[in-house]
């Protein structure tokens, strides 16, 4: 996938979203609902669930001094870009999102992970060549607020076993079957 210009107002967001508008639409996919969120300057989150008033609620919580409003036809073209990458398709989706260099770093690392495979959090620090890092990895990953932009889905323990999705273990593990060619069922509950 290719990324435009990443933006990012660490302050506004630092406020709960203070100055910043927000526009965001919820979907159906193949992993229950996607909701994505944007700025006048890009993306700013992309969530998997199964429960649209639950994610909304969330989205307020998290950018509480924001106007917030639901815009499903003023963000159908997002909504696809979304669904395209979750289908594997390469887009391009401006950001707006609040990251450190590190964070940047890793989720960069993520999207270079070819789909259908995955990779340790050792290893990804290592071929960061930071290998002592993981538990950093870890947290950049688990700090993602990009769902599927950066598919921090495709990286799991060093004894490979799934480890935390903030968006649910099970549907992590259908996310990596799905891109490994399995069919995908709709509407599972967390």
């Amino acid at each position: 996938m290719t990324i435009e210009k990443r933006n990012s107002a660490p302050a506004s967001y630092a406020k709960g979203g203070a100055g910043a508008s927000i526009r965001f639409a919820l979907a159906p996919c193949e992993l229950g609902i996607v909701l994505v969120a944007r700025t006048p300057r890009g993306v700013c989150a992309v969530r998997l669930g199964h429960d649209e008033a639950e994610m909304e609620a969330n989205l307020r919580e998290e950018f509480f001094a924001a106007p917030l409003a639901r815009d499903d036809d003023g963000l159908k073209s997002e909504i696809e870009t979304v669904l395209d990458v979750l289908r594997g398709e390469e887009r391009e989706l401006p950001l707006d999102i609040r990251a450190t260099d590190f964070q940047w770093r890793v989720w960069r690392e993520l999207r270079a992970i070819p789909r259908g495979e995955t990779r340790s959090y050792s290893q990804l620090a290592a071929q960061m060549g930071i290998p002592k890092s993981a538990r950093a990895v870890a947290r950049a990953c688990a700090t993602n607020p990009l769902a599927l932009v950066h598919p921090c889905h495709r990286v799991i323990g060093s004894d490979g076993n799934l480890r935390g999705f903030r968006w649910c273990i099970e549907r992590k593990r259908r996310l990596l079957e799905f891109e490994k060619g399995a069919v995908l069922t709709l509407n599972f509950e967390d």
